[in-house]
């Protein structure tokens, strides 16, 4: 009786994960134009745009496919953010080329943007070997390096990101951010192979400056459990000052930001993946953060949030992040960024922990990732909703979104020995 009810249940896993993957790559065709992706196939406020940052994601998942169609998206999404490209080197946050209404950030920028733009460039290159493509994008790509260097202002080495820069532009975040420096080491990572295939040689100031780059997240990103001061600290009495703050902190998870006045605490689980995924991390700081993704995990649904713990009405944060919005306010307890559980970031998770041969785990996350995409808030399933709520499983944000649906891609595949990033530090 119970080889029967395995074998009932392995059925079910397969059909669901067989339906997932279909159900997903279709959505993806719908969220296809001729200028590219768009961020979710519903008509719901500016998501029926391009958008660099989603773009590049969903791309990445396309190009893991392997299905042509989307990969050709992939590139018609590259080629606009390029023709709509700033006057400074910015690439769009997002287009509507039909009516030609561009956005480059809201009250601020996104650094984001610019950093995935690069990425995806390399991504698409190094997949298709599409050289005209390159040939062409290549004085973009060029503009953005020039901008983002700029954006170092102290020539330091790590990116200064504004209040809303970047992915969580409604969340508490600011000023020298994880995830961003992450993106951009892979940006610089990206623009070394792109120097060396078109000039032929080496550019050993960019390796020079990648070298640094990654000394700098190690070293300023992660409190040992002991007092010893690591090379390359950026500031060494905030520093101190941090330790002394966050104890909890020590030896358990990368921390997001830190900023002139000081450091924030809160696990980013974007950074968190992305520093595992680009060989930043060691063997035993990867180790660390899964044990302690496993606390924070829901154990119906297990999904990454985009940060956690919540931030709650009693919390002294919670004042600040009440006013940190566009439109309407998103951040209620357990919903968006604030604790929403989110099937994208655990697309890119799998796929870290398929890399480094977790397969029971990742089978447990696509599962998850599966099961988030068929809820539904209307009695249709397969929503693909944008989050899931932290607490109660109810699907939430925007539905048909492109990249939840990517996630599923990304996962699968990654599963099957396909790797999200092609151009790497090894």
């Amino acid at each position: 009786m119970k080889t029967k009810q395995n074998s009932l249940n392995t059925a079910t896993t397969t059909a669901l994960h067989t339906e997932g993957y279909q159900r997903a790559e279709q959505l993806l065709g719908e969220c296809s134009n001729p200028d590219g992706f768009l961020a979710a196939a519903s008509e719901h406020d500016n998501y029926r745009r391009i958008w660099a940052r989603d773009g590049v994601i969903v791309g990445l998942a396309a190009l893991m496919s392997g299905n042509e169609a989307l990969v050709r998206t992939l590139r018609a999404t590259l080629t606009t953010l390029a023709r709509y490209q700033g006057p400074h080197g910015e690439i769009p946050s997002n287009v509507d080329t039909g009516t030609q209404r561009i956005s480059y950030g809201g009250t601020t920028g996104r650094v984001d943007a610019d950093l995935w733009f690069i990425i995806g460039c390399g991504e698409y290159w190094r997949a298709t070997g599409d050289h005209a493509f390159l040939e062409n994008i290549i004085p973009a790509v060029e503009k953005t390096r020039f901008l983002l260097g700029a954006w170092e202002y102290n020539n330091r080495g790590l990116l200064y990101v504004p209040a809303a820069g970047d992915w969580a532009d409604e969340y508490l975040h600011a000023g020298y951010i994880l995830y961003d420096q992450l993106l951009y080491l892979q940006a610089q990572r990206t623009l070394a192979v792109l120097h060396e295939y078109i000039h032929g040689s080496c550019d050993h100031q960019l390796l020079e400056k990648q070298t640094h780059l990654k000394h700098l997240i190690q070293s300023n990103y992660w409190f040992h459990n002991d007092d010893e001061m690591p090379d390359d600290v950026y500031h060494e009495v905030l520093f101190k000052k941090g330790l002394m703050a966050a104890p909890h902190c020590r030896g358990e998870y990368w921390l997001p930001f830190f900023s002139p006045t000081g450091y924030g605490y809160r696990f980013d689980s974007f950074a968190n993946i992305l520093v595992s995924l680009f060989g930043v991390a060691g063997t035993e700081q990867q180790n660390r953060v899964d044990a302690y993704i496993e606390t924070i995990l829901h154990p119906e649904l297990p999904l990454l949030p985009a940060f956690h713990p919540v931030i709650q009405p009693v919390d002294e944060d919670w004042k600040h992040l009440q006013m940190t919005f566009s439109y309407t306010f998103k951040n209620k307890p357990y919903e968006f960024h604030n604790g929403g559980l989110w099937p994208m970031l655990s697309g890119f998770y799998v796929a870290d922990l398929a890399k480094r041969g977790k397969l029971a785990q990742a089978e447990i996350s696509l599962q998850a990732i599966h099961e988030a995409n068929r809820k539904a808030r209307d009695g249709e399933e397969w929503e693909f909703a944008e989050y899931i709520h932290g607490q109660n499983l109810q699907a939430g944000g925007t539905k048909q979104q492109a990249w939840s649906a990517a996630a599923a891609i990304m996962a699968t595949a990654a599963l099957n020995n396909k790797k999200v990033f092609n151009i790497d530090g090894d």
